[in-house]
């Protein structure tokens, strides 16, 4: 006996009835925007689910939740909630398939399944659809949690004798990012303009940025908050936490290397930063769950998980060249490189009493794995442009105008997967 969709998904899809992430959309331009989730090649309108009183359990049930603009309010009411909303979504989509010998035969629910009217108004191509931020992030926070990539960095500008700081085994670092400037995937970015390292005695440069990078991370959706002054426990940290997506910290190298001392990334972030639009749960994600790694020294009490994970998600970025046509793999990585875990860095950024509150974005910083294939930027790639980075008949040391840069993401079942669809970004010129 087995549960898959009657709404049909391809092998290859991101979004089966195992996954059912989490967006905001609009079906027509003029549209308002409301929730949905991934099936398929489809999206399922959580709005019209919501009206034809279909979500009838104890938390959901006269809940006004999914007639908002973005998820936040959702996220708000927490785990009970979300348990019950993936209970009752996969219920609607669900063809339960009873195998008698050679024999079989399905059940379908239906409320959905059986109301063509409810299902042509419910499922929208996704081809057709106009997808938003599914939340509004009110703070955001970007940690430095892969130690593959602090190595690197450490190495790259500070030599190899002392790459990583001794702080950095000891706590997740973390810089507070710019929330304004995070848009969805797809949109253009703009080349930032700012100043980098004077050469010899002359002032410092002034333009474009010469050495336009992007990161390959992803970040933490906040559920429910803390109030202020009150921690969060590490061990609970998890309650606090809705799901994944996908995110391109965009960073101009050479601004950020003459800004950031004392006080850190300024300018050389804050431009830009792309987000996937869909939301993957910590539920749908529990099957890919694995150890994290073996942290020395062992950390303090306040981040000492009693189990401590990660989550098995290969990522790939690939880079389609200004005027070509095929795009072209740059680097493989995985999320469970990350030497801090996205519960440790939450607890950590509410230790002092720092209230976090539903739609924050905490992201992982650049995941490297330990091979040259698998750094997660250009930086790293091309060894601070010491080397080129072969894309077929060109090359590149950073991103030129026109460049587009595409991250994905999964991970893979037994005969399923659980994807998070594309976060996408073209470069266009600085602005005169």
């Amino acid at each position: 006996m087995g549960v898959k969709s009657f709404v049909e998904v391809h092998p290859d899809s991101h979004f089966p009835i195992e996954n059912l992430p989490y967006g905001v959309f609009k079906p027509e331009p003029s549209s308002e925007p409301r929730p949905g989730v991934a099936i398929g090649e489809y999206v399922l309108d959580l709005s019209v689910i919501s009206s034809a009183g279909l979500f009838d359990g104890p938390v959901l049930k006269g809940s006004d939740c999914f007639h908002q603009p973005n998820l936040n309010k959702f996220l708000e009411m927490g785990r009970p909630a979300w348990k019950e909303a993936r209970t009752t979504t996969q219920k609607l989509l669900s063809c339960m398939v009873i195998l008698k010998l050679a024999e079989f035969s399905t059940i379908t629910e239906p409320a959905l399944c059986n109301n063509a009217s409810l299902r042509q108004k419910a499922l929208v191509p996704m081809d057709k659809v106009q997808m938003l931020l599914p939340i509004a992030i009110g703070d955001y926070t970007d940690f430095f949690s892969s130690m593959h990539h602090a190595k690197n960095c450490g190495t790259i500008f500070r030599g190899p004798e002392n790459p990583i700081p001794p702080n950095w085994f000891h706590l997740p670092i973390a810089y507070h990012g710019r929330a304004s400037s995070i848009v969805i995937s797809g949109t253009d970015i703009v080349r930032p303009r700012g100043q980098g390292y004077p050469s010899g005695g002359s002032a410092p440069y002034f333009g474009p940025s010469r050495k336009l990078d992007f990161e390959l991370e992803m970040a933490a959706v906040v559920g429910p908050g803390n109030e202020l002054g009150k921690p969060v426990d590490v061990n609970e940290a998890a309650d606090h936490i809705f799901g994944l997506v996908l995110m391109n910290d965009w960073s101009a190298r050479d601004i950020q290397a003459w800004e950031y001392v004392p006080l850190g990334p300024f300018l050389g972030k804050s431009f830009g930063t792309t987000l996937s639009p869909w939301i993957v749960t910590l539920d749908a994600l529990e099957p890919f769950t694995c150890d994290a790694p073996k942290q020395v020294p062992p950390p303090l009490p306040y981040l000492a998980e009693k189990i401590s994970k990660n989550y098995d998600i290969s990522l790939e970025v690939r880079i389609k060249p200004a005027g070509q046509e095929h795009s072209f793999v740059v680097t493989r990585s995985n999320f469970n490189h990350l030497y801090w875990t996205i519960t440790q860095q939450l607890a950590h950024h509410t230790v002092n009493g720092c209230n976090l509150r539903p739609g924050d974005l905490l992201g992982t910083g650049t995941i490297s794995g330990p091979e040259p294939e698998s750094y997660g930027c250009l930086l790293e790639l091309t060894w601070n442009g010491e080397k080129q980075l072969p894309l077929a008949e060109t090359s590149r040391k950073f991103l030129e105008d026109g460049d587009e840069v595409i991250f994905s993401g999964y991970s893979k079942g037994e005969g399923y997967n659980v994807g998070f669809g594309t976060c996408a970004g073209k470069i266009l010129p600085s602005l005169p």
